[in-house]
């Protein structure tokens, strides 16, 4: 698993490449960190080369959206493969994020 944090017209944008699971989720949170800083920016998760997610991912992505939101920040998902909208959706998280 491969995470790139940028900073992009004034979003905090993270790319993530491979396989979000239960291994990978120690060091993807790790690399998450910066994300939390967020006050004053967007955050924009990429997952155009997200190739699978587990519910150890998903995690990841709930604690920095309810970390966000206090601070006036959004979170968009972007680029998600359909295999991994289906995850989503069947675990009610479609309904907590923001698809760009």
């Amino acid at each position: 698993m491969k995470t790139t944090f940028k900073e992009e017209e004034k979003n905090f944008v993270m790319y993530f490449e491979g396989r979000l699971d239960t291994a990978a989720s120690a060091e993807v949170e790790k690399s998450m960190a910066p994300l939390y800083e967020c006050t004053g920016h967007d955050i924009i998760l990429d997952c155009t080369a997200l190739e699978y997610i587990s519910s150890s991912g998903l995690r990841l992505f709930l604690g920095l959206l309810k970390a966000a939101k206090p601070k006036g920040s959004h979170v968009y998902l972007r680029n998600m493969n359909e295999d991994l909208r289906q995850v989503f959706a069947m675990t009610g998280f479609i309904n907590l994020f923001e698809f760009i």
